[in-house]
């Protein structure tokens, strides 16, 4: 099996203003097409290759050693951006068990919104910034690169469910707003699609 690009959940200018067309085409057939083809490259001659690439990157410290950077950065990528397009629709509404849990934890919407920001913004170079939930808590964590939560502490420097994220690489918003992430990052509010991120959510609490 290989990794194919997933097609968007919308058109390219879905996402306007906030995330531009231009940068969307760029990301979506440049930039994730590159770590698929990359992820493949790798996996090929592997026993690895019938895996999904979540329970590959959870699994890295498994991997020969010559296989395990190459996939960390370009399986990682793939989930990463697979996991992110579907996080993002204009139009939705925080609301029910996800807006309770929220508020639980994080003291208001507001609160976590600038726990958010400021995680997302202090990110030093490339990488992600999460909201997680893990021991039945949400939490708000950054990644380096493509690293991501599922990748375990031992790796990523985190654990925890991904709920929703963030792609703060330079890629995701230089177009538009040059060096200002944080506007990136305010812009990010009204496209969340929370929809997804309840059934995210609430998947994992059935797990629990």
């Amino acid at each position: 099996m290989s990794y194919k690009l997933p097609s968007l959940p919308y058109e390219y200018d879905a996402l306007e203003p906030y995330f531009d067309k231009q940068t969307m085409i760029l990301h979506h057939t440049k930039h994730h097409q590159t770590y698929i083809d990359k992820a493949n490259i790798a996996l090929e001659g592997t026993d690895f290759t019938d895996l999904k690439v979540e329970t590959l990157i959870s699994r890295l410290e498994k991997l020969p050693n010559n296989k395990k950077q190459l996939l960390r950065n370009n399986a990682g990528g793939h989930a990463n951006h697979s996991f992110f397009w579907k996080i993002l629709k204009p139009n939705t509404c925080l609301q029910g068990k996800l807006k309770q849990a929220i508020e639980k934890d994080f003291g208001s919407i507001e609160k976590f919104k600038h726990t958010f920001e400021t995680i997302a913004s202090s990110c030093f170079g490339s990488g992600w910034s999460w909201l997680v939930q893990k021991n039945n808590k949400l939490a708000v964590v950054s990644t380096a690169n493509q690293d991501s939560p599922l990748m375990g502490e031992s790796i990523s420097g985190v654990s925890g469910t991904p709920i929703l994220c963030l792609d703060v690489w330079e890629h995701a918003y230089y177009l538009q707003y040059k060096n200002q992430r944080l506007n990136y990052i305010r812009a990010f509010w009204n496209i969340v699609n929370w929809d997804q991120a309840t059934v995210n959510f609430l998947e994992n609490q059935s797990c629990i």
